[in-house]
Formats: structure tokens, sequence, C-alpha cells
């Protein structure tokens, strides 16, 4: 069995170029070609790394240079290039979100699924948020049912990003060219985790609108969530906010969960809420509670993305469980579907989201897409990631 798992990186401005520079940190990985459509960029990565580049996805996945690929181009081009490396036998690590549509999520499971028959193929999606320490507790807290029947959860998001941002590149903040705003681009790893914790809900009633910048698509979002064990939720999501901030709660029948910068806090009712209101006879008592202890688990040397990445080199070579399936990507998908159909038809929508309903709208949404002439184009890595 080989020793590392050689890599290509497809899309290496931006995102892509911070994933090159992260492959070098993990003994498991290595570097071994990259593919942009970009010839500046792609000549400077390939000195810079001393690998080969190619013009396109195709090409990489063609040279037999690569074991896995990481797909960090723009959102649309997920699916196909997924589809296309697992047909190869490839193992795939996709940026988020999976795609732009639940229909090009689907087709991304189902081409990983063929693959993991025939090739034994892995599919992994970049939730770099379920390394952390914080997180993975908050998931042992969940799963150990110490919080009861959920009853109620709440996200939100209050992110910040410039209007500089948005003009760095032609695709940014477009229907034809990202899909969405927001929803698709800065609030996907808040999403995976909220339904990582507290699973999909069956009922979405959402609204998506543009408050600050001069973009196309929402810089705002917000939803009523309504989950099949008949708890009720909310999530709010922008760019607009500072100073920012990043949080969820989950309330349960014997508890709370909460979950932001200042780290993970959980309180237990000695009671049940159900029990203690069946056969409390006070009129103004209420369950008694406690902090509840929760150890975090240490976190290695490598981290975020990069932790996400040696597991999936290591779920390659040695079989060790993903952090992050691919499949899980889905539910992320189907939030920001369900956001945004039900914003743009004034109805409150269904989980699994309509494919064909949703197929139809974005095609309308693109053709709706204008040219932007605010353009100054900027392929620079998150320095946080970089």
């Amino acid at each position: 069995m080989a020793e590392v798992v050689r890599f290509g990186v497809i899309g290496a401005g931006g995102m892509g170029s911070g994933h090159c520079g992260m492959l070098g940190t993990i003994p498991e990985a290595e570097l071994t070609a990259v593919a942009d459509i970009d010839a500046g960029v792609r000549t400077a990565i390939s000195a810079k790394y001393s690998v080969p580049a190619f013009e396109n996805a195709t090409e990489l996945l063609e040279s037999g240079l690569v074991d896995a690929v990481i797909i960090a181009t723009p959102h649309y081009d997920h699916p196909p290039i997924a589809v296309q490396a697992f047909s190869q036998g490839l193992h795939v690590m996709s940026e988020k979100p999976l795609g732009v549509t639940v229909s090009g999520a689907d087709s991304m499971i189902s081409a990983a699924k063929e693959a993991a028959k025939e090739y034994g193929s892995k599919f992994g999606v970049m939730y770099q948020m379920r390394a952390e320490g914080p997180n993975l507790a908050a998931k042992s807290v969940i799963e150990s049912g110490v919080l009861g029947d959920i009853r109620r959860t709440n996200l939100v998001m209050g992110w910040y990003r410039s209007q500089a941002y948005y003009n760095s590149g032609g695709w940014r903040a477009t229907w034809a060219g990202e899909g969405g705003g927001v929803l698709i681009n800065q609030s996907p790893h808040a999403l995976d985790l909220f339904t990582w914790l507290g699973g999909l809900p069956v009922k979405i009633t959402g609204t998506t609108r543009t408050v600050l910048h001069d973009i196309e698509v929402e810089d705002e979002a917000f939803a009523v969530l309504e989950y099949a064990n008949g708890a009720h939720g909310y999530l709010y999501t922008t760019t607009n906010q500072s100073p920012q901030q990043q949080g969820l709660e989950i309330c349960g029948d014997k508890g709370k969960l909460t979950l932001d910068y200042s780290g993970l806090k959980v309180v237990l009712n000695e009671t049940s809420v159900s029990e203690f209101t069946r056969n409390n006879t006070e009129m103004w008592a209420s369950p008694e509670t406690q902090p509840y202890p929760v150890e975090i688990p240490q976190e290695g040397e490598i981290k975020s993305h990069a932790a996400i990445t040696q597991n999936f080199a290591r779920a390659i070579l040695f079989g060790e469980p993903l952090i992050a399936p691919g499949e899980e990507g889905l539910n992320a998908v189907e939030l920001i579907n369900g956001i945004i159909l039900s914003s743009k038809t004034g109805e409150s929508v269904s989980t699994p989201v309509d494919r064909a309903a949703y197929d139809a709208l974005i095609e309308e949404l693109k053709a709706s897409s204008k040219r932007k002439t605010n353009v100054v184009e900027n392929r620079v890595t998150d320095p946080k990631f970089a």
C-alpha cells in the first residue's frame, strides 16, 4: 500500500492555492498536480510547488499523476468534475458546498456510491469545523441523548464582507457564476454544523434579501424551521454584520446546548421540563438547573482544513472513518435551496427539496443574471486559511 496519497488541486487560485500549501503539512499527502483555467495562476503555482500544471480538470484527471483530487473551483463546477473523477476511480474531496443545487449534489453522491463499489473511492467534503474540539464535544453531547427530545434550534451567523470582496471576481455574487449569495458562499460551514447537531428540518419558511451590497444575490437570509418531531427552529445569516458573531443553540426537554465563539456550554435540568410540568404543584416554580461538564477533545498539531484533509488521506490509506463524509454535505444544500425556493415562491418548502422545482428556479435566475461591470480581479486566499 502507498504511504502517501497523491493529490491534485483543481482550481488553484483563491482557496485552491491555500490547499496547495496545506498539503505540504500533511505526512500522508503529497501535491502532485494542479489545474486552473488561468494561465498565470497555474504557471505560478506550478513553479512554486514544482508540480505539473494543467489547463483544465480533464487533463489532470487523465494524467495518471493523482490518486485523489480537491475540487476548489466555483460552485457550479463541483458536480461535473466530481462525477468525472469518480468515473476514473479517483477519490474526491469537494470544497463546500457540494453544488449549487440539490440535484447536482445528488449526482455527486450517486457517482461516489458507484465508484466506492467498483474502485473503493472515498468521498469527502471540506467541512473543517467538524474537526474542532468544541464541535466534536457538542456532537458527543447530542448523540448521548442527555438533552432529551429536542424542542428548539437556533442559528445566527452574522459575518461581514466588503464590497471590494464582491468586486474581486466576475463570478462572485451572481446567479450565473456563484448560484447565490451569503447562503451558498459563507453559510455552508455553519449550516453543516447546525444540521450535523440538530438534524435537517422537514419544513422551511424562508426569506432572502439584498440589504447593503451592490450584488444581485442575497446578503441576508432568515428562516423558520419545523422538524419531524414537532420541534421548531430559526436561523439567520448575513454578510452585513460587524462585530461578527456565530452561535447556535439546541434546546431539549432535559437541557440546552450553546455553542459560539466563547466555546461550548451545556446546562441540564434536574427534572425534565415535561415531567416537572406534569408533577409540580408550586405556582412560580421551575426546574432547577446544573452545568453539565463536557470534556473537549484535544486537537492535534494539524488543524482545520488540514485536519479534514489528513483524515481523508488516512481514510484512503487505512480505512479511517471520515469526519466529513461527502454525502452528509447534502444537508446544507437542502437548507440553502429550501430557503431560496421558499423566498422566491412565497411559500413554505418541504425537505427533501423538490429537485425539478429548484432546477427550474435556478435556470430562471441564471437567465436574468447580468454581467458585472465593477470587477477588480483579485484571486487571493483568505489569510485566515493561508
